[in-house]
C-alpha cells in the first residue's frame, strides 16, 4: 500500500472505520486516502493521522485514480461498484458476500492462502468473519494432520450486524436494566440478556441459515478441500464486538491435545489462551481490540474412541481479524 491511492467504500460503517484505524495503527505510508459512503453521509468528517478527511458520496466517478479499494458497504454496492473500480484500474478487496463463492475470485486469509492473491483479476474476497475466526487456528493442524470433519457452534457479536445492531444491544440493555420496554428495530427478537439463531434467512431445504452456509462453504474454499465435512450452528449473542467459536474436529490420524498446543504456540495470527489451572480461556472481552485469534480449551473429544478428535474454543475481534484487519493485510500483500 506504500505510495498508493487508497479508497474506502462504506467508510462510515463499523468496518469502514476500522479500515481507517488499521491503516493508521499499522503505520502504512499511503499516498492518499479517500473516504466514500452514501449521499446521506457525504460531508461528514473523519480523522486520519491528525487530519480531518471529508466523506465523499460514492458515485461511478469516485474510483478514478484509485489503486486499492477496500469495500464494506454490502453485497449490492459491491456488485454494482467493484467492477467499476476494476475498470478504472483499482484492485478491490471486498468484505461482503458478493464474490466469495465465485471460483474465479480468491477468498483470502493471509495466514493460510496468501499465494492465491496472485490469481486475482481485480477483485479479492475477504471471508466471512465467523469463517476467519474458525479457520485461522485450525489451519496449523490441518497442514500436518488433515481435518476430515468439522462441527462448529458460533457465538456471534452484535458487531457482525453493523453499527446499528451494536447500538440496539446497548439501548435494549439499558432499557432492560431501567425496567423499561424496548421495541426491537434491527432484529425482531429482544437482544438484551438473550441469544437467538443468527438473523439470516433459513434454507427451507436444509434447515441451515445463510451464515451457517457461508461458514461451511468458505472453510472448504479457503482450505482448498471440498472433501472436508463441515456443519455449523450460528448463534447471535449479547456481546458487542468479538465472535467466539466452539469446534470439534476429526483428523485423518490420531492426535493429542499437546500436539495441537505446540502447533498453535508458533502459529501466525494465533494466541494460545489455555490455562486449565486457573480456568482461563478465550473470552470476547480479551479478544476485542486486538488482532489475534485466541485459542484454548484444547482437549480430546472423549466421545471418539479413535483418538482422532479434538475440541477447542476460540475468540477473535469480529471488526478486526474478522473483517477490517484481514482485508488490510490482503492490501499490504498486494
Amino acid at each position: 500500500m506504500k505510495n498508493k491511492n487508497i479508497a474506502i467504500v462504506g467508510a462510515t460503517g463499523a468496518v469502514g472505520r476500522e479500515f481507517v484505524g488499521c491503516i493508521e495503527s499499522r503505520g502504512i505510508p499511503v499516498k492518499s486516502l479517500k473516504l466514500l459512503a452514501s449521499a446521506r453521509s457525504a460531508g461528514q468528517k473523519q480523522k486520519f493521522r491528525g487530519e480531518e478527511l471529508t466523506i465523499e458520496e460514492l458515485t461511478e466517478n469516485s474510483l478514478e485514480g484509485v489503486d486499492i479499494a477496500l469495500f464494506s458497504a454490502g453485497s449490492g454496492i459491491s456488485k454494482q461498484y467493484a467492477p467499476i473500480a476494476v475498470k478504472a484500474g483499482a484492485v478491490v478487496v471486498d468484505n461482503s458476500s458478493a464474490f466469495r463463492t465465485d471460483p474465479s475470485i480468491p477468498l483470502v486469509v493471509p495466514e493460510i492462502n496468501a499465494d492465491t492473491i496472485k490469481s486475482h483479476k481485480g477483485i479479492i474476497a475477504n471471508p466471512n468473519c465467523a469463517a476467519i475466526t474458525t479457520v485461522v487456528p485450525l489451519w496449523p493442524v490441518h497442514q500436518v494432520n488433515p481435518v476430515k470433519r468439522l462441527i462448529v457452534s458460533t457465538y456471534q457479536a452484535a458487531s457482525g450486524g453493523g453499527a446499528a445492531l451494536m447500538e440496539e444491544l446497548e439501548l435494549s440493555t439499558r432499557a432492560y436494566l431501567d425496567g423499561k420496554t424496548y421495541e426491537p428495530k434491527v432484529v425482531k427478537y429482544p437482544y438484551a440478556f438473550n441469544l437467538f439463531s443468527h438473523n439470516t434467512a433459513i434454507d427451507m431445504a436444509t434447515g441451515y441459515n445463510d451464515e451457517e452456509t457461508k461458514l461451511m462453504r468458505e472453510a472448504k474454499k479457503i482450505f482448498a478441500d471440498d472433501s472436508m465435512a463441515v456443519s455449523a450452528t450460528c448463534i447471535r449473542v449479547p456481546v458487542l464486538r468479538a465472535h467466539s467459536v466452539s469446534m470439534t474436529f476429526v483428523c485423518e490420524k490420531p492426535i493429542e491435545p499437546s500436539e495441537v498446543r505446540a502447533l498453535l504456540e508458533k502459529a501466525p495470527g494465533v494466541k494460545l489462551v489455555d490455562d486449565w489451572q486457573n480456568n482461563y480461556f478465550p473470552m470476547p472481552v480479551d479478544a476485542s481490540g486486538q488482532g489475534d485469534v485466541l485459542a484454548g480449551r484444547i482437549r480430546k473429544d472423549l466421545s471418539d474412541p479413535s483418538g482422532k478428535s479434538i475440541s477447542m474454543f476460540v475468540a477473535a475481534d469480529q471488526l478486526l481479524k474478522g473483517a477490517a484487519l484481514n482485508a488490510v493485510q490482503i492490501a499490504e500483500l498486494l
